[in-house]
């Protein structure tokens, strides 16, 4: 970018008067004619450096007329070098290049011109201007005729190797002029007013397009005031002008002479100048583990933080909007601070956020928030309302960087923390969609499923990359006249608006030159104003002035960037699972009070879940060098966040089962706990050793209850009717199982009260589900899949789509409790691939576990299960958390609709009937196709799915290594992905929730201890809302219950209690605490979260 209104430098090899080959003679300064200098077509790259790994920057983009695209070498600084083939002698009178936009600028590079035979015909030295997307044009001493022309780096700018340009373009000589009328003029009056004495004046920018071999020396001026004097060379040059600042349009006339005669002229409509303030908001983008290990990350954001606390302190007494301020774009980076501070160090920290110096955002970190179970998503922010209270401040806003696209969950989530404000800022240019096209700049009301809540959504100009793109200081006011035209073009229509600052790379420092920046503006420019502030401050503002003219969008932002979470599909389906766990855990803590509750404990498991779930994954070079040992060191790191989350979620869930002071073992006697809010019946599964007493089971009143010792060794029995936050007992007793139960396993069929299952014995996927009481087929015989087939896709182009081998079908169990079949074959992709299809008598659904033995493989890859269920004019509902998506239909513009990211459920129904799909260890699914097939970098929107075609057929994307860099290029090993279908009647959202949980949230058994719990510790009044947390608050003094509207509609509710009854219930939200007293009949809205506090 230029300097506002400064002439942009331009280097020249040579092209001055006097060199052969240009006529300069004529009256002093006046060449005897002009050289039309004109563009060869783009010749053919036939040798070059090596490019940046990962298919981004190959060195075809450097000719390809499309200057976001770029050339980088992998790091070869003054060995960088392209060969160019014109495929013809042609006569080559000029060149220009375009730098990249990157810190990797180049100073000098060498022409080389070749005959035909490959002999040296002419070598030309360049000086470049040594700028960030620079341009460099260069006039040759003289026409070389050649065949090829090869380009090398002699001079870098920076200590960056990775050197390349945006473009080049070679240039002839054409017709000769006795004028040069060919030279255009473009004149850009920003909305900037700047100060001159006691009054206010309109700079303009012209700039002045020469396309003449030929210097000379022209004069630009407006019409009927002094001009300036130009030199005139081959390129572009900007010409600073004035006019009077008025208050109403006015045009004016641009004109330039050369030799005394007009050459060119322009005329400009100048309007007013709007009173406009730009909001400035400095963070340091939070990759935990792109750019170094995450130790190093934290000790550079300890260091951000000190340095942002340091020049708020040094700026305190510069003129207000130019005080220093520092936005902690997420807490990871406060909480390891303050874990390590000193008292007076903490001290200071809350005196900054109390001063308003320090602005604190609500995130943890930067999520894939499609990932997120619903309370993991509450977990998200539950660290700010631990910190608000710290420092008596609320944190009203949240900023989430580089991520594309945000659940629809978010919206209630944030709301109950308090957050009324969200600035997403997301990658500016790779897969993301239409994001920065439809969002950016385009403040809105999201609303929530819940028909209540909201929060005010504003994406800046480039997202959070702008200082990435154009440095930092004073290129902040070069960049704003350009902003200024942007903001016009566009038609942009509040007097505020907001920039990320974020300079120096992703975790980099504070910008310490940008107060100086802003005070210096702010002294020579009326308007637009610049304001270093926060981001409640700056959104709050927004609000005041023009929250009641915002749009409203209600709907899911799909996300884009959860995908790269089947790159370690394990790891992934371990997090998922530990969430579940230590909600389980929580509510065991609080039917059971084994002691007093490890908050601390349930905290850190918690940010261990986050931790995955956070945005990187691998390091920048995670694909392109896999075997680095910073590569492999760095995801050592970030598996051990979802191998500690379960450990220490198994470890809390063993500590809620243990027995109380004074309950005395119960020997042989078992307890099943519900941790849900309704009665459930489920499968439990013991152990040998919990089982070695015999295979029979007796529930509490004697009775035998239905058991199965399974070909694995375990015993299973049926806990039925165990009643809602409560427990059954049971004892297992030497004898053998009753053989109770019709379920039944032979050749490739499964056989069920319910329904009927048969395995198609030539790809061992489902060939047809049959309900007996519904008479209907589940199977649809027109899909691409029947259910449960397997898929591997190489690369991206589906005619290379692969099946399994032909498979083994076994009985594994044989019933009369539990049936299955073992489907086992060879795979493409895989050292093996079994699949189990069972039955259990009791249940009224089908499970499915399949165990992907994958092989390493670093080729671009996708692994799939596709699922053609036959549901006709069925709609498709999607769990997403806190909200239900249909869709296409609960979408808002600029979703990713070529997958989604689902939580515990899938249905599909219409009038009549429907199924449930419970995708228990996989998040992603696509609609209707394998449509997850877009791989590397995609800076094009365009190639994204616009608009979804309804279907019934799902595919459950399980594991891929499609991107370019973060993710993992490779994973190998056995994986385990679980699904259940359930056939219904007619759809009720509650039951598909029921039946999400009980999927993923089993029941629990454990020794008996004592007396059996087996009366409900809370019971709701209606089964269309649903328990989502029932756990002992933080601080010890009471319970937290959270509710949520689970049918989709509003609905009144009473709580009952049992044991110990609270005195007093109070609505409250993530902090836990008390905020309003609540009522006997407590209403949730459809979709909706309440969260009460009893005490």
């Amino acid at each position: 970018m230029q300097e506002p209104f400064v002439r942009l430098s331009l280097a020249f090899a040579a092209g001055l008067c006097a060199l052969p080959g240009y006529d300069c003679t004529g009256e002093p300064g006046m060449p005897a004619g002009f050289t039309r200098l004109e563009q060869l077509p783009a010749p053919k790259i036939v040798a070059s450096a090596e490019a940046y790994p990962g298919g981004r920057h190959d060195a075809g983009n450097i000719t390809d007329a499309a200057p976001r695209t770029e050339y980088s070498s992998n790091s070869k600084g003054t060995n960088t070098f392209i060969e160019f083939d014109f495929g013809a002698p042609v006569s080559v009178a000029a060149f220009r290049h375009v730098d990249r936009n990157d810190p990797a600028t180049i100073t000098a590079s060498e022409l080389t011109f070749l005959d035909a035979a490959g002999a040296v015909v002419g070598t030309v030295p360049v000086r470049h201007v040594n700028q960030r997307g620079g341009v460099t044009c260069a006039v040759l001493p003289a026409p070389v005729t050649a065949r090829r022309a090869r380009w090398r780096v002699t001079g870098l700018g920076s200590g960056h190797g990775t050197v390349g340009g945006a473009e080049i373009v070679f240039l002839a000589a054409g017709k000769r002029e006795s004028l040069p009328g060919g030279a255009t003029l473009e004149v850009q009056a920003p909305q900037l007013a700047e100060r001159a004495g006691q009054g206010l004046v309109r700079p303009m920018k012209v700039m002045v397009n020469y396309p003449y071999a030929e210097p000379v020396t022209g004069v630009v001026r407006v019409a009927g005031a002094e001009g300036r004097l130009v030199q005139l060379q081959f390129g572009s040059q900007a010409v600073e002008l004035t006019a009077p600042a008025a208050e109403s349009e006015q045009t004016v006339r641009v004109e330039m002479e050369v030799g005394g005669l007009t050459v060119a002229r322009r005329e400009a409509a100048l309007k007013p100048v709007r009173r406009l303030e730009i909001f400035l908001l400095p963070h340091s983008h939070n990759d935990i583990g792109y750019t170094e290990l995450q130790a190093e990350v934290e000790k550079k954001q300890n260091r951000n933080l000190e340095t942002g606390l340091r020049l708020a302190r040094a700026t305190a007494s510069y003129p207000e909007g130019a005080r220093f301020k520092w936005n902690v774009e997420v807490l990871w980076g406060v909480e390891n601070y303050l874990r390590a501070a000193t008292p007076e160090q903490r001290a200071a920290f809350r005196e900054a956020v109390q001063a308003g110096q320090i602005g604190l955002d609500a995130f943890y970190c930067n999520i894939l928030a499609g990932l997120c179970r619903p309370e993991e998503l509450l977990g998200l922010m539950s660290y700010a309302t631990r910190l608000s209270a710290e420092c008596g401040v609320p944190i009203e806003s949240a900023m989430i960087s580089d991520v594309p696209g945000y659940t629809w969950s978010l919206v209630p989530a944030m709301a109950q923390a308090g957050v009324k404000y969200f600035s997403f800022a997301p990658n500016y240019f790779d897969r993301m969609g239409g994001t920065m096209k439809e969002w950016q700049n385009r403040p809105f009301w999201w609303k929530g499923p819940d028909g209540k809540s909201r929060v005010l959504c504003w994406c800046p100009s480039r997202g959070y990359a702008l200082g990435h793109l154009i440095g930092d200081g004073e290129a902040l006011a070069r960049f704003i006249p350009d902003y200024l035209v942007e903001l016009e073009n566009n038609s942009y229509p509040y007097d505020i608006t907001h920039l990320r600052w974020n300079v120096h790379g992703d975790n980099g420092s504070p910008d310490e030159k940008i107060a100086d920046v802003v005070r210096d503006w702010n002294a020579r420019y009326a308007w637009p104003r610049l304001t270093i502030t926060t981001t409640a401050a700056a959104f709050r503002e927004f609000e005041r002035r023009y929250g009641d003219q915002l749009p409203e969008y209600s709907g899911d932002y799909t996300p884009y960037w959860e995908d790269g979470a089947a790159s370690s599909a394990l790891e992934t389906a371990l997090n998922r699972a530990s969430a579940e766990r230590l909600a389980q855990a929580e509510t065991l803590w609080a039917l059971r009070s084994p002691g007093p509750f490890p908050a601390a404990a349930f905290q850190e498991a918690w940010r261990n879940v986050l931790l995955y779930s956070e945005h990187t994954w691998g390091a920048h070079n995670s694909i392109s060098q896999p075997d680095l040992p910073f590569v492999r060191d760095q995801w050592k790191v970030k598996q051990a966040f979802a191998l500690d989350a379960d450990r220490q979620s198994r470890a809390l869930l063993a500590a809620a089962l243990r027995r109380g002071a004074g309950a005395a073992p119960v020997p042989a006697e078992l307890d099943v706990f519900n941790t849900a809010s309704w009665e459930r019946t489920g499968l439990v599964t013991l152990s040998r050793e919990q089982s070695g007493a015999g295979d029979r089971v007796v529930d509490d009143r004697g009775k035998p209850v239905p058991s199965q010792r399974l070909s694995t060794g375990e015993l299973v029995f049926l806990a039925r009717n165990v009643p809602p936050f409560a427990a059954r007992r049971f004892r297992v007793e030497a004898g053998p199982a009753p053989a109770q139960g019709a379920a039944k396993a032979e050749a490739a069929a499964l056989s069920h009260p319910e329904f009927k299952v048969r395995i198609d014995e030539r790809t061992g996927g489902i060939a047809s589900l049959f309900s007996r009481d519904l008479n209907h087929e589940w199977v649809d015989a027109k899909a691409a899949t029947a259910l449960n087939d397997y898929f591997y896709l190489p690369g991206a182009d589906l005619k290379g789509l692969q099946r399994n081998g032909a498979p083994r079908i076994t009985v594994k169990e044989r019933g009369p409790l539990v049936a299955s079949l073992l489907i086992e074959s060879d795979a493409p992709g895989c050292k093996r691939l079994q699949r189990e299809v069972r039955v259990v008598d009791g249940l009224d659904c089908v499970e499915i576990i399949n165990t992907v033995d994958k092989l390493a493989v670093r080729a671009k890859e996708g692994v799939h299960f596709g699922f053609g269920f036959n549901v006709p004019d069925g709609t498709v509902r999607l769990d997403v958390g806190w909200a239900v998506v249909r869709p296409e239909l609960d979408q808002i513009p600029a979703s990713c609709k070529n997958w989604f990211s689902v939580q515990r459920w899938v249905d599909i129904s219409n009038d009549r009937l429907g199924l449930t799909w419970a995708p228990v260890d996989a998040p992603l699914v696509q609609v209707g196709g394998i449509t997850a097939n877009l791989i590397g970098s995609q800076t094009n929107p365009d190639v994204w799915i616009q608009h979804l075609q309804p279907s019934q057929t799902i595919y459950s994307w399980v594991m891929n290594n499609h991107w370019h860099t973060n993710y993992r290029a490779e994973q190998e090993g056995p994986t385990v992905f679980r699904y259940a279908i359930r056939p219904h009647k007619g759809f009720a959202a509650e039951d598909a929730a029921r039946f999400g949980v009980a999927c993923s949230q089993p029941l629990i058994v454990a020794p008996a201890a004592g007396a059996v719990a087996g009366e409900p510790r809370l019971e709701l009044s209606s089964r269309k809302v649903t328990v989502s947390a029932f756990k002992p608050s933080d601080d010890g003094k009471g319970w937290i219950v959270r509710l949520f509207g689970a049918s989709g509609r509003p609905e009144k509710v009473n709580l009952s209690w049992a044991y110990t009854v609270p005195q007093q219930l109070w609505l409250s939200d993530t902090g836990e605490q008390p905020r309003e007293r609540a009522g006997a009949s407590i209403t949730v809205p459809g979709w909706g979260i309440v969260t009460l506090r009893a005490e």
